[in-house]
């Protein structure tokens, strides 16, 4: 048995390396969710003319990874009181957004919003979304396991801010 989870965090890029590697990740796919345009491409998203963000779509199997533990997984990867992108990456296209396609999933991403606005962790607000799961179109081939395949450039886009931000706020 499966499930699959949906998260924006700004690149897709920079976003399946911290789920790819753990227990229970059956997959984890670049894509566009969210906007209004159907089998959009790169082009056509960097455009910010679609509505869509840049997202991951993760299958899992939740005997072995929780979609809780997803969830934590995500804020550890995003500025979570920035709204217009992430880091380096600016506009729609980049917003954090937490996909939901279940009550349950949206209870879970809830709940752990509003426990990590009450931790205290960010003097900021936590402005990061919780939306209904849209369509999720897998982006083209080039963007899938960007990490692997390209890590020289997939390390420049780390060093964009996100590695640092990471190491400051989430380091324990």
């Amino acid at each position: 048995m499966t499930d699959t989870a949906i998260f924006a965090g700004g690149c897709f890029w920079c976003m399946v390396k911290p789920f790819d590697q753990q227990p229970g990740i059956k997959s984890v796919i670049s894509g566009y969710t969210g906007g209004h345009v159907a089998n959009p491409t790169y082009e056509q998203v960097a455009s910010h003319t679609t509505g869509h963000t840049e997202a991951v779509e993760i299958t899992f199997d939740p005997e072995i990874i929780s979609y809780a533990q997803l969830v934590e997984i995500y804020w550890r990867q995003t500025d979570p009181t920035d709204a217009s992108g992430q880091f380096q990456d600016r506009g729609d296209s980049y917003r954090p957004v937490i996909f939901v396609n279940s009550e349950e999933q949206r209870r879970v991403a809830t709940a752990s919003r509003d426990a990590l606005a009450a931790s205290g962790k960010f003097a900021e607000p936590i402005v990061t979304t919780i939306e209904d799961a849209k369509p999720f179109y897998p982006a083209e081939e080039e963007h899938q396991d960007f990490y692997r395949r390209n890590p020289f450039r997939y390390q420049i886009e780390e060093m964009g801010g996100r590695e640092a931000f990471i190491k400051e706020h989430w380091q324990d």
